[in-house]
């Protein structure tokens, strides 16, 4: 660790969960789409062929071996609306619009897609559940870090102190230059803290979002929480990167899962 490879799959994992958690953070090697998707795209609204798209996620999730059709996914739209996956999606109803997803069930897999944005993953590990969470700057300001830790400890009692978060790779903080729009939202919800968050230089404004969502983990009451600390701006190669590839790519997946222990 932390990063694996498995096949043509490369992919990158934390050292904080356990070992019953199953995760990854998949970069865009080993997949089949052409550039600008160039290769493991996981996103289906980018332009990339959706058969491409399916084969991709396929690879994916075999190379984790988990069941292809365990997936729960969502329509992610930058604000705090929690899903509680019971069961693995059903294909023929529409995508739920939300960007926080969380299970206590083995069979379901939750996966997300990102290019810059912040991907939270939370471990319950006394009570076996499980969170995944969309952190761009919109949720951010609005707080999803916090939200998700509230969804899990309303879902199953879990204390904020027992859970492990980790911070996976996004965008980072000499890359993510931000404008007044931001700038305002950041000082409105952060208020004495947004100082630490924001750095003023050459002209431009940058927004600290790994430093943002650890604080706002810190503040819901956990006590364990791991960056990556990878740039997606600075790592093409690994990742795609919505500002660094100004639009014209794709999404890597990050996905959870919990172990069936029968």
């Amino acid at each position: 660790m932390p990063f694996i490879s498995e096949a043509s799959i490369r992919y990158y994992q934390f050292n904080c969960f356990p070992d019953e958690v199953i995760h990854a953070v998949f970069t865009r090697s080993g997949g089949v789409s052409p550039a600008p998707w160039n290769s493991l795209n996981l996103g289906g609204m980018v332009g990339d062929d959706m058969d491409r798209v399916r084969e991709n996620r396929f690879r994916a999730f075999d190379a984790l071996k988990l069941a292809r059709e365990s997936i729960f996914d969502v329509w992610q739209v930058h604000g705090t609306n929690v899903v509680i996956a019971r069961q693995p999606r059903q294909t023929d109803i529409p995508y739920q619009q939300a960007d926080i997803i969380v299970t206590d069930r083995p069979g379901v897999t939750l996966f997300m897609r990102f290019a810059d944005c912040v991907p939270l993953l939370l471990v319950d590990p006394k009570k076996k559940i499980i969170g995944l969470a969309h952190a761009g700057w919109m949720g951010t300001v609005r707080n999803v870090a916090a939200a998700a830790v509230d969804a899990i400890c309303k879902l199953s009692g879990s204390k904020p102190a027992d859970l492990l978060a980790a911070i996976g790779p996004s965008i980072g903080p000499d890359h993510y230059i931000v404008g007044p729009d931001v700038v305002i939202s950041v000082l409105q919800s952060f208020e004495n803290d947004a100082d630490g968050l924001l750095d003023s230089r050459n002209g431009h404004v940058y927004f600290n979002l790994w430093a943002a969502n650890q604080l706002q983990l810190e503040k819901a009451g956990l006590e364990n929480i791991e960056t990556a600390g990878l740039c997606t701006a600075c790592h093409e190669d690994d990742w795609f990167s919505h500002r660094a590839q100004k639009g014209n790519t794709g999404r890597f997946g990050v996905l959870m899962a919990l172990k069936d222990q029968d």
